[in-house]
């Protein structure tokens, strides 16, 4: 068997690699300064006549992933098992992920990030839509997955409506509970806009080829949408799950965001079995930016995570 040693590789590649006049930094290069770490910030692609675009709202960095994740198990295993996936033990990253699908008659949002002046770190979601070639006056519907600050935040821009033209989907269900426990946020970014909202029960359509399906637990009326056309299939997930690894591997787990902790393994198991069933690729949330995948059965009762490539495209 062959001892590869960082001298023996040198040696074999003829000693060019080993030799300092060779790799000894010139003026030039050594001036050229650090440039900072950079990340993508949309993504788009097409599905069936739809386009779909991803666009990032920004990240947090937590402690964790334990007692976020695996609230009902030893911190130990929730370490381990991260560690296991070279991830860290003792903090993490949250991200936001928005969604615009553009049908060619409707350009409809789904969900709307953050108030950056609540959370300077994300709120990107004006300034981003101008990177992509929109401006908020040109959604026609935005459609909420529920009612969490980081996905209603976007809403509203001092005290005015961020999408002048738009039309609000939502579940009945959700506002209905927010509502009644007079959240300050909902109060202050849905309630205004009531009037212009379509409030909806369990399963409704958004417009043709768009559906809305309930997937409660998360919050009372959380609810994810299937996107179809041209035999080409995608859904978006909302929170459904929280985490690429915790939440999907580790479906039973219970995550500190979710209101209904059971009600929330039983909605995890059930859009992901029917996504690793079917092969359909999916959009959630808080999955690594472009935040778009693939899951399949890892045969232990939960999922794995697959981010998507090239396949979108062909």
């Amino acid at each position: 068997m062959t001892n590869f040693t960082r001298r023996g590789t040198l040696v074999a590649l003829g000693g060019a690699l080993a030799a300092p006049a060779l790799i000894r930094a010139t003026p030039a290069n050594a001036k050229a300064k650090m440039l900072g770490p950079v990340r993508p910030t949309h993504f788009r692609f097409p599905l069936g006549d739809f386009e779909v675009t991803t666009i990032f709202d920004g990240a947090v960095t937590l402690g964790g992933p334990h007692p976020i994740f695996g609230e009902n198990v030893d911190a130990k295993e929730v370490a381990e098992f991260a560690e296991s996936h070279n991830l860290p033990s003792d903090k993490m990253e949250i991200g936001f992920t928005v969604t615009l699908v553009n049908t060619g008659s409707e350009l409809i949002l789904f969900d709307t990030g953050n108030d950056g002046t609540q959370r300077p770190s994300a709120g990107k979601l004006r300034a981003r839509m101008a990177e992509v070639g929109y401006a908020p006056e040109d959604v026609d519907i935005v459609a909420l997955t529920h009612f969490h600050g980081d996905h209603i935040g976007g809403l509203m821009v001092d005290g005015k409506p961020t999408f002048p033209n738009a039309r609000y989907i939502a579940a009945s269900k959700e506002y209905d509970h927010w509502v009644g426990i007079k959240h300050k946020m909902v109060e202050s970014h849905v309630v205004p806009l009531a009037e212009k909202t379509t409030f909806i029960g369990k399963d409704a359509s958004v417009v043709s080829g768009i559906d809305a399906m309930a997937a409660n637990g998360h919050t009372p009326g959380h609810t994810v949408f299937h996107v179809e056309s041209g035999g080409k299939r995608l859904l978006i997930t909302g929170d459904t799950a929280n985490h690429f690894i915790a939440s999907l591997e580790r479906p039973d787990w219970h995550v500190k965001f979710d209101m209904d902790k059971e009600g929330a393994v039983a909605s995890r198991k059930k859009v992901f079995g029917m996504l690793a069933a079917d092969g359909i690729p999916f959009i959630g949330y808080h999955m690594p930016y472009p935040a778009v995948g693939y899951v399949s059965d890892n045969g232990s009762g939960g999922f794995r995570y697959t981010a998507a490539s090239y396949q979108l495209f062909l």
